[in-house]
C-alpha cells in the first residue's frame, strides 16, 4: 500500500496531518469558550469544590472536567466535516456538564468502543461492498 500524498503545508503534510492540526488548533480555542468557565463556575460549591453532575462527588479542582453532553465526534457517524465538528463544539452553557475525572473517562471509552465497534462495521460493510474507483 502506497503511502498517502503530502498535499498541505508546502507538500509536507497529508490531508490526516493537516485535519488533526486544525482539531487540535479549535479544541484549544475551545479552551477559552465562556459557557465552559460558567459551567464550571456552577458546578462549584466552595472554595476548591465542586460537584459531579454524574456521580454527585464532591472534588478539588483537579478533578473535575467540563464535558460536552452530546459527544463533539458523533460516535454513530464519525467526522462529518469542519462546520459540524465546529457547531458541536462551540455550544452554549446547556451543551455542558461538569464531571469528575473517573466518571469522564468512564463516559469517553464508552464513546471510543461505540465508535470503535461502527468503524469496524464499516471497514466490514467495505470489504463486502467495495466503494467504486478507490
Amino acid at each position: 500500500m502506497s503511502k498517502p500524498p503530502k498535499t498541505r503545508c508546502g507538500n509536507q503534510w497529508t490531508e490526516a496531518r493537516f485535519k488533526g492540526f486544525i482539531v487540535s488548533a479549535l479544541r484549544r480555542a475551545s479552551s477559552r469558550w465562556s459557557p465552559k468557565y460558567t459551567c464550571k463556575k456552577n458546578a462549584k460549591i466552595a472554595y476548591n469544590k465542586y460537584e459531579c453532575k454524574l456521580c454527585h462527588e464532591i472534588v478539588g479542582n483537579k478533578n473535575i472536567k467540563v464535558d460536552h453532553i452530546e459527544p463533539v465526534v458523533d460516535p454513530e457517524v464519525g467526522f462529518i466535516g469542519y462546520d459540524e465538528f465546529i457547531k458541536r463544539l462551540f455550544v452554549e452553557i446547556e451543551g455542558f456538564q461538569a464531571v469528575c475525572t473517573f466518571c469522564h473517562q468512564k463516559k469517553t471509552n464508552s464513546e471510543r468502543e461505540q465508535r470503535e465497534k461502527n468503524s469496524t462495521k464499516k471497514s466490514k460493510q467495505e470489504e463486502i461492498f467495495p466503494i467504486e474507483g478507490v
